[in-house]
């Protein structure tokens, strides 16, 4: 019993020590990619794209779920010639993370134009036929994509929405300049460095949850008075019904409960 105990603990003890290995060397290339933008140019040399337009990301139907289809760095130069835009808009990529082999994940909006290329010549209909998707809102995707697309494409739209409104100087007024990675934005004229901020500003919030479709729905049909659970907590709450934020969680529920029934 004790020699079995012995080896259950090596192998416990194995994997964790093989898991924070892994995520110390993860955070140190991020960390690398973040302060280097030699090192991030040579990153997108290898790493792989995902696409969006106007915060929205581009999204494939695969059995009744949504996927975030990748583009290599080639392939991505190609739609961007195909589309009318400079490959500059490349430097306009901000990196969201990478996987245990250490290729990088980038994410980049062809719809807002952060720099001085030219603007796209194709419509978004017109660059969803080419990309064979379609840009669809995060929030009404969101319970539809894997834990690691979710993941990544929440991290990716709120860095690219933080870029796309800190693009001048609180200070001076003038244009701010992103490093490559996009882990900061720096202005010329004071060097005042700006960070985003990728967790929940609890100035602004008190608090941030993830919550799944069952419980969204439950919360739709609950009635009467919030009252306090056996565990101390109380239920999740919906704004009141001529809120338009709930007409909104409504109708992201009925339209996920419809697109699961079998035709």
């Amino acid at each position: 019993m004790s020699l079995y105990c012995g080896i259950a603990f090596k192998r416990k003890f194995f994997w964790c020590y093989r898991l924070l290995s892994t995520y110390v060397t993860k955070t140190r290339y991020l960390f690398e990619l973040k302060e280097d933008d030699d090192a991030c140019k040579k990153a997108q040399q290898t790493g792989a794209f995902y696409l969006f337009h106007g915060l929205a990301p581009l999204l494939q139907t695969s059995a009744h779920q949504y996927m975030a289809p990748q583009h290599s760095l080639l392939e991505l130069e190609r739609l961007l010639g195909k589309f009318g835009q400079n490959a500059q808009r490349i430097d306009d990529s901000v990196l969201i993370g990478c996987s245990e082999q250490q290729k990088a994940w980038f994410a980049l909006d062809l719809g807002l134009d952060n720099s001085s290329s030219i603007s796209a010549s194709l419509s978004k209909p017109e660059m969803e036929t080419e990309l064979k998707g379609s840009f669809i809102e995060l929030r009404k995707a969101l319970l539809q994509l894997n834990a690691k697309d979710a993941s990544l494409l929440s991290t990716a739209q709120a860095l690219l929405r933080w870029h796309d409104a800190h693009q001048f100087c609180s200070r001076s007024g003038q244009p701010t300049k992103k490093n490559l990675a996009g882990s900061k934005r720096v202005c010329p004229s004071n060097n005042i460095i700006y960070y985003p901020q990728i967790q929940v500003n609890l100035r602004e919030l008190e608090t941030a949850a993830w919550f799944s479709h069952h419980e969204v729905a439950t919360a739709l049909k609950r009635k009467g008075p919030y009252t306090q659970q056996q565990n101390g907590t109380f239920p999740f709450w919906l704004p009141p019904k001529l809120a338009i934020s709930h007409q909104l969680i409504k109708e992201w529920v009925e339209k996920q409960t419809s697109s699961s029934l079998p035709a």
